[in-house]
């Protein structure tokens, strides 16, 4: 009887583990962050600004801006590392932040290893993933569109470019991985765990553009949610 109790108990506090955990994402996404809306400035133009995207997978987010000549020219290491910025049939530069052993070892999910999956459960090293990509049709229920003003524009690039880490003011390609001749992978800023990961990052990334998220985005899903609601 006492090993028989002892398995509901188990099976009990589980249950309330995962309502809690539920619970807590979907009010992560209904709860905004910021709680208050960017002032609007009525009385003033509008600055001209770009175009963003927002590229949603199963369990990751990247961020596409436009690859121009003022793109190229502010990540313009990734082309020195090998991403072809002046390949004629591209059209937006891709960013995604992500841990370092899923992102590397996991190129596709047929690959999927046992210790990858535990680094990214419990703390990993983050990298940064540099695509690029042609003409994107939309709409796209995977892709979600954004027009920033000029100002949110340059706040976004300089969150991005502050994601990668640096040796002296030099960014650090990491040798030896991509999943194409047209990618690149690049060491980052903080640390990965599936809680506060690739999702987290793309929401900040919106939240320095002027965008409203969802207090805690852990999942494209809610992250879709939330900037559907808030904005």
């Amino acid at each position: 009887m006492s090993r028989k109790r002892g398995f509901w108990r188990v099976l009990r506090w589980t249950a309330y583990g995962v309502s809690a955990l539920v619970f807590a994402v979907i009010l992560g996404a209904i709860v905004p962050r910021p709680l208050l809306p960017k002032a609007a400035m009525a009385s003033l133009p509008a600055a001209v600004g770009e175009r963003i995207l927002i590229l949603s997978g199963p369990i990751h987010t990247d961020i596409a801006i436009p690859l121009n000549d003022e793109t190229r020219a502010r990540f313009a290491f990734a082309g020195e590392a090998g991403v072809p910025l002046d390949h004629p049939a591209a059209r937006w530069l891709i960013f995604g932040w992500g841990g370092r052993s899923f992102y590397l070892e996991t190129p596709t999910w047929s690959e999927l290893k046992p210790m990858p999956v535990f680094r990214a459960l419990t703390v990993d090293r983050s990298v940064m993933h540099v695509d690029i990509a042609g003409a994107i049709i939309e709409p796209q229920p995977s892709i979600a569109s954004v027009d920033l003003e000029r100002g949110e524009f340059e706040n976004l690039m300089t969150f991005i470019a502050g994601s990668f880490a640096r040796n002296g003011n030099a960014v650090v390609p990491v040798e030896g991985f991509s999943y194409g001749y047209a990618d690149r992978f690049f060491e980052a800023q903080g640390t990965f765990n599936a809680l506060f990961g690739c999702n987290t990052w793309t929401a900040r990334a919106l939240r320095e553009a002027g965008l409203q998220t969802g207090f805690w985005n852990p999942l494209p899903s809610t992250l879709g949610l939330s900037l559907r609601l808030h904005n």
